[in-house]
Order: structure tokens, then C-alpha cells, then sequence
């Protein structure tokens, strides 16, 4: 493992681990890991050496993989089969040729793929795809799914989003065991302060005054933010109930643990974005990338990138472009790809569809390309050095 900061890179064609041993300087990747399957999200833990990555699709399944020594070897336990063992188990000549043997799967038909992952008080998390919970003690060996999540009472009313119904975001309380947020495109944000025994749906506007006027499809409407969230965030504090959250129309802070939200929207250049981030020590200091719109073709307004910053929870923004290209620019940032490290000096973090990372080690003042034609980037997460 690294001495420095490594950024944890989910790709369409695998993992890759993007580290700089001295510092942050120095950069070198690593992979691609997974066997190459589509990974939506990466997750680690410095001080056990513990990686994780979940991903998937139609083609191999879904599943996680872990690697217990940094990234060298990985392991993966498979939820679901995919086309190609259905396709090996019909040919055993060929199964046999490639050393293939059928997957112990337990959740067949029942997920696509997983979507997202994270760890707190020895419970590893992820969520799926379609809108599927899953629990792991034993850091990702075996897995359960949450019946109270994934029977909800509710369920038949939950509308997919335009790459279906997944559970993109899971945010854990770092204090209290069993206190966790979950993000769903798009049903919106769901809390359970019992371990996952209930879920409790959070989507409630409290200046919905503000909102009067929109009629895009996605816009708030009937006291509650778009149930299409985007990302969501938990600010820093052990007894932090500050959310903030990027919304397929909007930008959005709650002060009590998502029962009421408030539209921070204004100041940005459009309602449409995908990533956003907190830094790591100001529960105030917010990053997200706005995009031009859903339907002018998803990329930074005018083709000029720009990370924008907030240092007082939203009330105000400012456009941080240097280092960022700021012509031709066609680039889409994905909803799980930024993301913040822990140093005194914060450094923020974005991939590309076009298989770059950039990355600003003064808070967003500046940035710089640490990596570049790596597969198209589904999402970043940082891992500090312990």
C-alpha cells in the first residue's frame, strides 16, 4: 500500500488504483483489476490493507470483488450470474477449455449489478441494482440482503431513473452503528436509524416557494425535492446530521438528516449535475460540477470546465477553472466520481467519460491532470494513508 494518497478508480473495463507514494506527487496507476468487469464503485480501508469493488452487468453478473493486501490479489463473491455463465453451462467444452466453473450465486434474478459500497462499525454495505440492499459481516465474504429495504412497502411506486432503479449512494454515520442514508435514482433518500429494521423516506422542500415555476419532469413539485438524487453527501462532525445532495434538478442542503431540505441552487450556472462532494474538515465548504443539462448533451456549460465551490453551505458559489480545460470542452463527470482526501490541505478529486482524473491539492483553487486515457470513469473514492 502506498505511503501517500491513493485514488480508487472505477472504470467500464475494471478497477484501477492511482497512487502517489510521496505526498501527492509522483502519480502511478495500477490495473486494470476485476477481470475487467464494469465497476461502478471502489471503497478501502488504509489500515487493514481491505479494497472492495462492486460492479457488474447483463454480461458477467453482479458481485463484489475485495483484495486484502492493497490491490495485489482480489477475490470475488458473485450474487447473481450473468450471460456468460448461462452461455458456459451450456457448453461444457468450451466452460472447460476457459476453467470455468458454475458461481455460487444466492441472489439470482434478483440483481443486476452493484451499484455502490460502504463500510462503518464492521458492516460492509452495498446496493444494487434494481434498488436491492445487501449486508456483509465478514468483510464481503458472505452477504444477506435487507428485507426491510428491499420489500418496502412503498417499492411498487418507485420510478426508475435512466439507468434504472439503483441504489447509488449508501452514507453511514461514523458514530452510531446502524444510522445510514441511502440515495435512490429515483425514489429519492431513505434513513434508518435501526440497523436497516425500517426505512424511513426523507424528501421533504422546506422553501418549496423557491421551486414555484419549474416544469421540467425531474423539478421539485408537492412540497418534496425530485426524487432523482444524484449524489449525497454527509459533512464532517461526530454528531452531524448536515446532508447536502445533488439532485437531477438541483442542489440541496438538510440541516436534520434529510426530514427537510433547501433548495441552494441559485448562483450555479444550471440545475443539472451529477457529482458532489464536502470537504473533509468544513462541513461548509461544498464542490460540485454542473453540467449543461439533461438534454443539451450532459457537459460543462459553454464547454468550459469548472469545479464550483461553496464555503458557506450553499449560499454562495464561485466557478474554480484553473488548470481545467476551458474550451471544447465535452466532458460528462459521473454521479460517484468525486471526491475529497483527508489532508490538512484537502485535495479534490474528478474523473471523466474520457478517462481522465484531475485533481486539485489546494482545495479547488487549482487542478491538475494526474491521469488520463484510462476506460470511461465511473467513480472515484480516495484512500489516505493511515
Amino acid at each position: 500500500m502506498s505511503d501517500g494518497v491513493t485514488v480508487l478508480v472505477g472504470t467500464t473495463k475494471g478497477a484501477f488504483l492511482v497512487s502517489a507514494e510521496n505526498g501527492r506527487e509522483g502519480w502511478k496507476i495500477s490495473g486494470p483489476h476485476c477481470g475487467g468487469w464494469p465497476i461502478n464503485h471502489v471503497i478501502g480501508d488504509a489500515g487493514r490493507s481491505m479494497i472492495w469493488a462492486g460492479g457488474g452487468g447483463d454480461w458477467c453478473g453482479a458481485g463484489v470483488w475485495r483484495s486484502a493486501d492493497g490491490g495485489q490479489t482480489w477475490e470475488l463473491t458473485k450474487f447473481a450470474r450473468g450471460q456468460i455463465d448461462e452461455w458456459a453451462a451450456n457448453d461444457p467444452e468450451t466452460a472447460d477449455f476457459f476453467g470455468w466453473t458454475p458461481p455460487d450465486t444466492k441472489f439470482d434474478g434478483e440483481v443486476e449489478a452493484i451499484w455502490s459500497l460502504n463500510a462503518a462499525h464492521g458492516r460492509l454495505l452495498a446496493g444494487g441494482k434494481p434498488g436491492r440492499l445487501y449486508e456483509s459481516r465478514d468483510d464481503g465474504v458472505t452477504w444477506q440482503g435487507v428485507p426491510a429495504f428491499n420489500d418496502h412497502p412503498e417499492r411498487e411506486s418507485w420510478n426508475p431513473g435512466a439507468v434504472g432503479l439503483t441504489v447509488h449512494t449508501i452514507v453511514p454515520d461514523p458514530k452510531i452503528d446502524g444510522r445510514y442514508w441511502l440515495a435512490v435514482s429515483a425514489a429519492g433518500v431513505f434513513a434508518t436509524d435501526d440497523g436497516g429494521k425500517s426505512f424511513e423516506r426523507r424528501n421533504r422542500l422546506d422553501n418549496a416557494e423557491s421551486c414555484a415555476g419549474h416544469n421540467h419532469p425531474a423539478a421539485p413539485r408537492d412540497g418534496q425535492t425530485g426524487l432523482c438524487v444524484h449524489n449525497m453527501v454527509r459533512a464532517p462532525g461526530d454528531d452531524s446530521d448536515l446532508l447536502y445532495q445533488q439532485n437531477h434538478h438541483g442542489v440541496y442542503r438538510s440541516a436534520d438528516g434529510g426530514r427537510n431540505w433547501h433548495d441552494i441552487t441559485p448562483g450555479l450556472p444550471s440545475t443539472f449535475g451529477f457529482p458532489i462532494a464536502v470537504h473533509p474538515h468544513d462541513p461548509k465548504t461544498i464542490f460540485v460540477l454542473p453540467l449543461n443539462s439533461d438534454m443539451d448533451g450532459r457537459f460543462p456549460p459553454d464547454a468550459s470546465a469548472a469545479v464550483w465551490r461553496s464555503r458557506d453551505g450553499g449560499e454562495t458559489w464561485e466557478a474554480m477553472r484553473a488548470g481545467l480545460p476551458q474550451e471544447a470542452c465535452f466532458f460528462t463527470v459521473l454521479r460517484q466520481a468525486m471526491a475529497t482526501d483527508k489532508q490538512e490541505k484537502a485535495g479534490v478529486y474528478f474523473g471523466t467519460n474520457t478517462g481522465s482524473i484531475f485533481a486539485s491539492f489546494d482545495e479547488g483553487e487549482s487542478f491538475n491532470e494526474i491521469a488520463r486515457h484510462l476506460p470511461t470513469v465511473l467513480s472515484v473514492e480516495v484512500m489516505d494513508a493511515v
